[in-house]
């Protein structure tokens, strides 16, 4: 099944539900990403993909460029944002509201393509879980719940603006401008809103599912959700406009970083980055920290990180080298956490490349990405 969502926490969760049904996820970004995929391959049963993507299509074009060549591939949109119309979508997909019921997913790709023959085995060991009422629906009604209330708490916002506009003498005209402008602006913040509940969600899900116990879970949740939190604030700073390479590296690391002492070493030449790359890769350097704090340079008092970034001006390439030194001597881990999916699916987020390296010495990670790839 070919998975195409251009959020990173998102499209990992997907790919989760894809495996969990039975299938192998082949995944993409976007629509232009995924037409290569289809064009390479013979064996894609089903198209699994957002609406809202940035390139040249969104997911709705690509879905009918899809049953155009390919009708035989079955379709299934989702959309945090936009529900189609039955003429809207291609003949026989189906689409579901984000955040998705990962069980009722499940279901609905077995009923149109049968049952899987992937197994997938946890390793959740030392978590419990009540059968009668799964963690996942739990927080499903949760985000239900909350959207809920967003919607209402809009709604009400757009009365209390009618009501001031009409008090401040504002004419007939002018105010339907300005119900315009405020129906762009709450849409916009509506959508905000619901992807990082979805985000959110996600998040929780893949830390349960590859924790080894509760407190594990209750940690990682954390860390991740405070470094969601502190990406979303240096936005803030900039108006969800573009923010500096550098800012969001030290961002970032700063928690982590014991005052007075400089942990961290960061040098490179500015470059600026648009708000899908910055939390991408605010995402990937908590997780960058965290690891080094339990088992790398971070967990020695005697151990630093050199973050470096150089640009090749003829190709228009950024290359990021994040180097461990002093710390502990490094093993290769015996299996891909979430953590180590996420660093490596910044990469694909940005149409790059993502070598992770593990000598004794200490962890490397390199990140080589488009120039161009950054303004997402």
């Amino acid at each position: 099944m070919l998975v195409v969502e251009d959020e990173m926490v998102l499209r990992m969760r997907a790919v989760d539900i894809v495996e969990d049904a039975g299938f192998t996820a082949v995944e993409a970004t976007n629509a232009d990403q995924a037409i290569s995929v289809l064009e390479a391959r013979s064996d894609i049963s089903l198209l699994f993909s957002d609406i809202q993507m940035p390139g040249s299509m969104d997911g709705l074009k690509l879905a009918h460029a899809v049953h155009e060549r390919w009708p035989q591939i079955k379709i299934i949109l989702v959309s945090g944002q936009i529900t189609p119309s039955s003429d809207e979508k291609p003949e026989n997909s189906r689409f579901f509201g984000k955040p998705i019921d990962s069980k009722e997913m499940i279901a609905e790709l077995q009923d149109m393509i049968g049952a899987g023959t992937l197994e997938v085995v946890s390793g959740q060991a030392g978590l419990t879980v009540n059968p009668t009422r799964p963690s996942q629906s739990i927080a499903e009604e949760t985000l239900t719940a909350e959207n809920d209330s967003l919607r209402l708490l809009l709604e009400q916002a757009g009365i209390d603006a009618k009501l001031l506009l009409a008090q401040a003498g504002i004419d007939a005209k002018e105010r339907e401008a300005a119900d315009k402008l405020q129906k762009l602006v709450l849409g916009e913040l509506h959508h905000r809103i619901k992807n990082t509940l979805a985000t959110v969600s996600a998040i929780a899900s893949q830390s349960l599912r590859t924790a080894t116990s509760v407190q594990h879970a209750q940690q990682a949740i954390e860390g991740r959700l405070l470094a969601l939190g502190r990406a979303h604030d240096l936005l803030m700073q900039v108006s969800w406009a573009s923010a500096g390479l550098e800012m969001t590296i030290r961002n970032a690391t700063e928690p982590y970083d014991n005052k007075g002492v400089g942990r961290f070493a960061v040098s490179g030449p500015e470059v600026d980055m648009g708000s899908g790359a910055v939390i991408a890769l605010a995402m990937t350097l908590n997780e960058l920290c965290t690891n080094a704090t339990k088992f790398g340079a971070l967990s020695d008092p005697s151990g630093i990180v050199k973050v470096d970034w150089t640009i090749d001006q003829a190709s228009q390439q950024l290359t990021l080298i994040w180097i461990e030194s002093g710390g502990a001597l490094v093993n290769p881990p015996v299996r891909r956490s979430f953590g180590t999916r996420m660093m490596e699916s910044l990469g694909r987020q940005l149409n790059g490349t993502v070598r992770l390296a593990y000598p004794p010495s200490g962890f490397i990670y390199t990140l080589e990405v488009p120039i161009a790839s950054l303004n997402k």
